[in-house]
C-alpha cells in the first residue's frame, strides 16, 4: 500500500502567523481531495524558546523541538516543507518574547546579559542558539530547491522590471576594504579525523584567552577562519565617510547582524563610533 503524501506547514511569527489562520484551511480543503495530509509544526520564536527548556516546564506545557525534527526530515527525499517567513530574533525581540511567555505562566529563565553562574551560562547558551537566523540554516541543510520555476523566469524575461535611465556619470558605487578584512586573512584546513577544536585569542603580550572551549568536527570537513583588524576597519569607514561627503552622496552600510551574530554587531559598533 503506497504511503500517503504529506506536507508539513510551519507555524511562525507575526504577519505569516496571522495569514496562516485564513490560508491553512484553504490549503487543507484542496489537499484533502487529493488525499494529501497536511500537518503543522511550530518553529515560531515562542515555540523555539519553550522547546529549549523542557525540564523547566510541566508535562502539560512542554513543547516538542519541531525545528530539530524538521532538520532531520529535510535530509530525506520525501520531505515536503512549507516554510513561512520567521523572525531572525535580535536580543530585544528575544527578551520581549521571554517576558511575554513568563507573563503567561511559563517557567523559563531570564536572558542573562552577563551570565555569572553555571545555570545562567547554560540558559544563555540555549538562548543564543535561538537568536539570529537560526531556522534557515537547519531547513536548508537538506533537499531545498530555491531555483525559480521556468514559468517565473519566462514571465520575468517577457516583462522585465523597469529600472529607469541610468546616468553614465552616476556617483553611486560600492566600496569595500582592501586589507585587514576577513577576505584578506582567511585560512582553511581539511580535518583528517573526528576531533574537537578550541578557539583561542593570543594577545600581543603572549597571553591566551579561550573564546570557545570545544567545537566538534568530523573527518573530511573543511574548517575556515578569518580575522578583521579593528584599526583597519575604522580607517576604512573614516575614509568612506569623507569620500561620501566630498561627493555629496548618501553613505549606506550593509551588515547582517542576525546571521553574523558575533562579528557584525561589533562591526556595527565600530562604524557608529567612527561616524
Amino acid at each position: 500500500m503506497p504511503t500517503r503524501s504529506k506536507i508539513i506547514y510551519t507555524f511562525t511569527d507575526e504577519a505569516p502567523a496571522l495569514a496562516t489562520y485564513s490560508l491553512l484551511p484553504i490549503i487543507e480543503a484542496f489537499t484533502a481531495s487529493a488525499d494529501i495530509a497536511v500537518e503543522t509544526r511550530d518553529i515560531s520564536l515562542a515555540g523555539r524558546i519553550l522547546a529549549a527548556f523542557p525540564e523547566q516546564l510541566g508535562a502539560e506545557k512542554q513543547v516538542g523541538d519541531h525545528l530539530a525534527e524538521l532538520g532531520q526530515l529535510a535530509t530525506t527525499p520525501e520531505a515536503n516543507i512549507i516554510k513561512l517567513p520567521n523572525i531572525s530574533a535580535s536580543v530585544p525581540q528575544l527578551k520581549a518574547a521571554i517576558k511575554e511567555l513568563q507573563g503567561k505562566g511559563f517557567n523559563i529563565p531570564d536572558y542573562a546579559d552577563e551570565p555569572a553562574t553555571a545555570e545562567e551560562k547554560e540558559s544563555r547558551a540555549r538562548y543564543d542558539r535561538i537568536k539570529g537566523s537560526a531556522v534557515n540554516p537547519v531547513l536548508r541543510e537538506g533537499n531545498s530547491d530555491r531555483r525559480a520555476p521556468l514559468s517565473v523566469k519566462n514571465y520575468a524575461r517577457k516583462h522585465p522590471h523597469k529600472m529607469g535611465a541610468w546616468a553614465a556619470d552616476s556617483k553611486s558605487h560600492v566600496a569595500h576594504m582592501t586589507q585587514g578584512d576577513f577576505y584578506g586573512s582567511e585560512k582553511a584546513a581539511l580535518i583528517e579525523a573526528d576531533d574537537s577544536l578550541r578557539i583561542e585569542l593570543v594577545g600581543k603580550d603572549g597571553s591566551t584567552t579561550v573564546l570557545k572551549e570545544k567545537t566538534a568536527v568530523k573527518a573530511a570537513e573543511v574548517i575556515d577562519c578569518a580575522t578583521m583588524s579593528r584599526k583597519a576597519l575604522k580607517a576604512f569607514i573614516a575614509e568612506q565617510i569623507a569620500d561620501a561627503k566630498a561627493a555629496g552622496v548618501l553613505l549606506s552600510v550593509h551588515l547582517k547582524a542576525t546571521m553574523m551574530k558575533v562579528s557584525d554587531p561589533i562591526m556595527f559598533g565600530v562604524i557608529v563610533e567612527e561616524f
